[in-house]
C-alpha cells in the first residue's frame, strides 16, 4: 500500500495531552506517524485472518507431512 500516493484526508482524533505536547515539542509528524503505525496495523490484520481462514488447510499439510514426508527426505537419507 503506497500510503504516500494516496489522497489525505484530514481526521479528528482524541490523544492523551501529555503525549500530544511531547510529540509536539519533539517534532513529530504526527500525519507520518499515524500512517507507518496503519500500515504495520494493517498487515498484522491480514496476516493474523491469512492464519485464521487457512488453518484448516496448513494443519492437514503440515499432518501429511508429518505421516508421508518430504518428496526429498528419501533423498536426504542417500
Amino acid at each position: 500500500m503506497q500510503a504516500h500516493a494516496a489522497q489525505k484526508r484530514p481526521v479528528n482524533l482524541s490523544v492523551n495531552a501529555q503525549m500530544l505536547g511531547a510529540a509536539r515539542e519533539a517534532r513529530v509528524n504526527l500525519s507520518a506517524l499515524l500512517e507507518r503505525a496503519l500500515i504495520g496495523e494493517l498487515a498484522r490484520v491480514r496476516r493474523r485472518r491469512w492464519r485464521e481462514e487457512n488453518v484448516r488447510a496448513v494443519r492437514a499439510y503440515n499432518e501429511h507431512l508429518a505421516s508421508h514426508g518430504t518428496c526429498f527426505e528419501a533423498r536426504l537419507d542417500e
